[in-house]
C-alpha cells in the first residue's frame, strides 16, 4: 500500500531488522514497518534540497554502525541555493530524536563537509560504512562533460573521488569535525585549499560511481561507474587505486585519444552503450533464498531497465547473465540483514 516519489536508496539500521527506511530523492526520509500489509510510512527526516538538476537531490545515507545506541546517521545532499554560481553539495551528520520527532532530528544537523559543485550533474552520492567502521563516499566529477576542469585526475579536489573518513574523531590539526584515516592514500597531505593532495581520498580517477557496496564476506568494495560516450562498467574499488577518469572511459583511451590503459586500474568488467547507458551498483548476492546466485555481483541499468549477475572466476574471467527485463527505471538496490536484495525504481 505504499507509494513513494522518486525513491533513491533502501535499507535497514544496524540491529534492526523489523524497520525499513526509504530516501526519496526530493528530500525525505521515510522509514515503515517490514510487513506486506503495512499502511503507512512515518517521516523520518525531512531536508531542503535543490532539485534544479535531474541528479540533484538528496542522494546518499548510511547509519551509523552503532545506531541503535548512539541514534547517528549520515546523509549527503545538493543544498538548496539562489545562485547556480554557489552550487555545493553537503554531507551532513544527524542524531535521531529520541522520540522520532523529524523536525528535531533535523533540527540536530552538524555539516561534515561542503563541496563547490561546478555544473548539476555527476555528483556521485554513494554513502556507506566499511567493515572497517569508517565513512565512504563517492563523488562524482562534477559535471558537464568530458571533465572539463580534469577533476577525476586532480588529488587536490575532492571531485571525482572515493573518501574515506573517521568520522567518530575530529582532526584538531585540521579543525575537521572529522579524522583522516592512517592509511588512506594522503593522509599525510596538509588541510586547505593549497594542499598538494586532499587526505580525504580513499581513490581517485572516478566518472561518476553510481552506487557502491562492500560484499559482506570478502569485503571488497564493488561501484557501478556510469560512462560517458560509449562504456559502462563494474570497478573494485581498493585504497590508493586510480580508476583512470578521463584519460580512459572503461578500459579504452579517452583524453587524451592516446594513453596507455595500463597506468590505471582496470574495471573489472565492461559493456558497451549498445547495451546500456547508465549503470546502477548493486551487491555480491550472499543471501540463501537463490543459491544459484551466491558470490554474484548482482546490479542493474537505469536506461535498459535490466538485471545481471556478474560473475568473476578466479583468472578474472566473467560471465554476465540478464537475470530480469524489469522495463523500469532502475535507481538503487537495497541489501536486507539476512543478505537478501531488494530492488528500488522509478517507475515506468
Amino acid at each position: 500500500a505504499l507509494h513513494f516519489d522518486k525513491p533513491l536508496w533502501f535499507g535497514f539500521a544496524p540491529g534492526d531488522g523489523a524497520r525499513r527506511y526509504v530516501v526519496e530523492q526530493g528530500g525525505v526520509i521515510w522509514v515503515f514497518e517490514g510487513r506486506q500489509d503495512v499502511e503507512g510510512a512515518a517521516e523520518f527526516l525531512r531536508l531542503p534540497v535543490s532539485r534544479a538538476n535531474a541528479e540533484e537531490g538528496l542522494l546518499g545515507l548510511a547509519f551509523h554502525p552503532d545506531f541503535a545506541g548512539n541514534g547517528r546517521f549520515f546523509v549527503y545532499y545538493s543544498a538548496p541555493v539562489d545562485d547556480p554560481a554557489d552550487r555545493h553539495t553537503v554531507l551532513s551528520a544527524f542524531v535521531r530524536d529520541p522520540g522520532g520527532d523529524a523536525a528535531r532530528t533535523a533540527a540536530s544537523e552538524q555539516v561534515l563537509l561542503n563541496i563547490p559543485q561546478p555544473y548539476g550533474n555527476h555528483k556521485g552520492g554513494s554513502l556507506l560504512f566499511g567493515p572497517d567502521g569508517f565513512l565512504y563516499l563517492g563523488l562524482g566529477d562534477g559535471g558537464s562533460g568530458g571533465d572539463p576542469h580534469d577533476n577525476g585526475q586532480n588529488p587536490n579536489t575532492l571531485l571525482g573521488k572515493v573518501l574515506r573518513l573517521d568520522v567518530n574523531t575530529a582532526d584538531e590539526t585540521c579543525l575537521t569535525p572529522y579524522g583522516i584515516p592512517a592509511d588512506n592514500p594522503f593522509a599525510e597531505g596538509r588541510c586547505g585549499p593549497d594542499a598538494a593532495a586532499r587526505p580525504e581520498i580513499f581513490a581517485l580517477g572516478m566518472r561518476n560511481p553510481w552506487r557502491m557496496s562492500f560484499d559482506r564476506d570478502t569485503r571488497q568494495l564493488w561501484a557501478g561507474e556510469v560512462g560517458q560516450d560509449d562504456w559502462e562498467e563494474v570497478s573494485v574499488i581498493r585504497r590508493g587505486g586510480n580508476f583512470g577518469w578521463r584519460r580512459v572511459e572503461g578500459d579504452v583511451c579517452f583524453r587524451p585519444a592516446e594513453c596507455d590503459p595500463t597506468d590505471f586500474d582496470p574495471p573489472v568488467y565492461v559493456y558497451p552503450h549498445t547495451e546500456g547507458k547508465s549503470i546502477t551498483g548493486g551487491y555480491v548476492y550472499r543471501g540463501r533464498r537463490f543459491p544459484e546466485l551466491y558470490g554474484a555481483y548482482v546490479y542493474g541499468d537505469y536506461a535498459n531497465g535490466r538485471v545481471y549477475a556478474l560473475r568473476v572466476d578466479e583468472r578474472g574471467r566473467t560471465t554476465n547473465t540478464v537475470l530480469a527485463e524489469t522495463h523500469l527505471k532502475i535507481t538503487s538496490f537495497g541489501e536486507a540483514p539476512e543478505g537478501e536484495l531488494y530492488i528500488v525504481t522509478f517507475g515506468a
